[in-house]
């Protein structure tokens, strides 16, 4: 299991990977967007031996693809890109699993100021219901991406991940 938002980036499948680096470009409305676009770009340029200016004159999808080539980022990075792949192509998954906890929310955001972290019997069954509608990959990136971007609020999701030394124990693999 991913315990830094880098290290589950590094971990995504080529496609997710690219999808989520499209998203991270074309995401433009949280306050820190600007900030992760200026490190990326300095990152792309590095990687390329290219100006920064040049690199930043490039279309969004050519952006998208030197970011997704990169195994090494950030971890703003990376958590930019995850909550953005997720905000753009994942709402409906987002809502159902808060729907199957209960938990308020206006198209999969959280509205609640603070939420009790679910119980464990909660999360298996909510579990099981995204499973009947999205596929393993999809639930179980979204799943590792609550755990390690806000492992306070989703600690009951860690011990349904396998371990390592006990594989047939996990809820999730």
């Amino acid at each position: 299991m991913p315990d830094r938002p880098s290290h589950l980036w590094k971990d995504l499948p080529p496609d997710t990977r690219q999808d989520a680096a499209l998203a991270f470009w074309r995401d433009e409305s949280s306050s820190d967007a600007e900030v992760h676009h200026a490190e990326a770009i300095i990152a792309i340029a590095k990687r390329l031996k290219f100006r920064p200016k040049s690199v930043q004159a490039l279309p969004e999808e050519r952006l998208a693809r030197y970011l997704a080539q990169m195994g090494d980022v950030s971890d703003g990075v990376a958590t930019r890109a995850l909550i953005a792949y997720h905000f753009q192509t994942k709402r409906p998954l987002m809502a159902a699993f808060l729907d199957a906890l209960g938990i308020a929310h206006e198209n999969g955001l959280i509205t609640e100021e603070s939420i009790t972290p679910p119980a464990g019997p909660a999360l298996t069954t909510a579990i099981d219901r995204l499973r009947a509608a999205f596929s393993e990959a999809e639930v179980l990136l979204y799943l590792k991406t609550l755990l390690v971007l806000d492992g306070d609020t989703w600690v009951n999701l860690g011990p349904l991940f396998p371990t390592q030394d006990a594989p047939e124990a996990s809820k999730l693999g």
